[in-house]
Parts: structure tokens; sequence; C-alpha cells
């Protein structure tokens, strides 16, 4: 949901010349400005490697839930799938910006007892020691969907209703999908001084975009 959200914002934005999708099967979106790689097994991009030159900015997005799973299940897919990816662009793209999709309550703390909070703080942490141009960790908490995607999830289809109350009374943990787009594109563009980016972060960067 969330990849589908950002790219849709990204095709839409003026200032995105192009865009790489690297996938495991079709997204089934024809565009322009978008190119897409079908690719089985992300944890070997190896051969990929000389098709990843010259991109300025990589927005992040895959992920997976951490219930139903283990903590080295999760470690696998959100801590070394990710840091393999963006060492392998790192060394590709020296100047890039890799903007990352993590998520509202993460903390670099070992020792915390949520076992989500721990990989995703540890995951952040070894993001930030990286020499990209510039590295964002994006917290988003509710994200209200776009209207007319795909791949909404459908919990969003029962409670999506309650959006305007949620944004009024909970403002730290409530944004859209498109302003996270938004505000992932502004600061790669910008170069936003802060690494670290929550809910009211998030909001105030899309506004530069609008």
């Amino acid at each position: 949901m969330v990849g589908e959200g950002v790219l849709h914002e990204c095709l839409l934005n003026r200032n995105v010349e192009e865009v790489l999708v690297i996938n495991r099967k079709p997204c089934g979106i024809a565009h322009p400005k978008l190119k897409e790689i079908i690719h089985a097994n992300f944890f070997d991009l190896s051969s990929l490697a000389s098709q990843l030159i010259g991109y300025n900015a990589c927005f992040y997005c895959l992920g997976v839930t951490s219930l139903g799973i283990n903590e080295q299940q999760y470690n696998h897919v959100t801590y070394e799938l990710t840091i393999y990816i963006a060492k392998l662009l790192c060394d590709q793209n020296p100047d890039m910006a890799f903007c990352y999709v993590s998520g509202a309550g993460t903390k670099a703390s070992p020792n915390t007892k949520s076992m989500w909070i721990r990989v995703k703080g540890k995951t952040e942490s070894e993001l930030l020691k990286l020499p990209f141009r510039k590295a964002y960790m994006f917290r988003p908490g509710y994200m209200q969907p776009t209207n007319g995607l795909k791949h909404t999830q459908k919990i969003y289809l029962f409670v999506g209703w309650l959006y305007p109350v949620l944004r009024v009374v909970f403002p730290k943990f409530v944004s859209t999908l498109k302003e996270l787009g938004l505000a992932m594109i502004e600061a790669a563009s910008t170069d936003y001084e802060n690494s670290i980016l929550e809910v009211k972060d998030i909001v105030a960067l899309a506004k530069n975009q609008v």
C-alpha cells in the first residue's frame, strides 16, 4: 500500500524525472516516467547493480508486519534485507538520499521489550551510519489511503471514515499517504536538515510540495 501510494505521487510530481521500481511481480502501471525491473530474489541484486547507477534518491517502502512471525524472521526482512540493499545502493550512488519508511514509535533502544521497535530502531541506526548524501527515517503513524489505488489494506475500508476525527484528535499520529509521498520527495530534493521525521515533520514537508 505504501509503495503504491509513494509511486503514485512520484509519477504525478513535476520534480521527479524518472522512477525505477524493483518488484517481484509487475505493478500493472504504465507511465512514461516509469521503468520496472522484475526480480525474484531481493537478497541478491548483484546482477542489477549496473542498472542502479545514476539515481539521486531511494524511497524504500518494502516491509512486513511483525504479527505472526518471530524475531528472526522479522529481522531477516526488516534489518538484513534493508541494510543489504542500502549498502548496494550506497556503493553505486554515494550522492543518493535514502528515504526509509519506518514507523511511529520507533526508538534506537536495544533494550526495549517490543520486538518490532527494537528491530526497526537497529535498522534506522545502521542506515544513518552509511555514507549516503543524506538518510531520512520516516516514522508515519495512521496513513489515510489515496483514493483509487489498488493495494489499500482492508482495515482502512472499515476505519477510513474516522479519518477527519482522528486527524483532529491525534494530529501527531495521523497523516495521509499522499503527504508521506510528497514529504519524501521534498526531503530528497532539498536536503532537509532533520534525519528523523515524525508525523508532524511529514505533514509540514508535504505542504512545500503542494
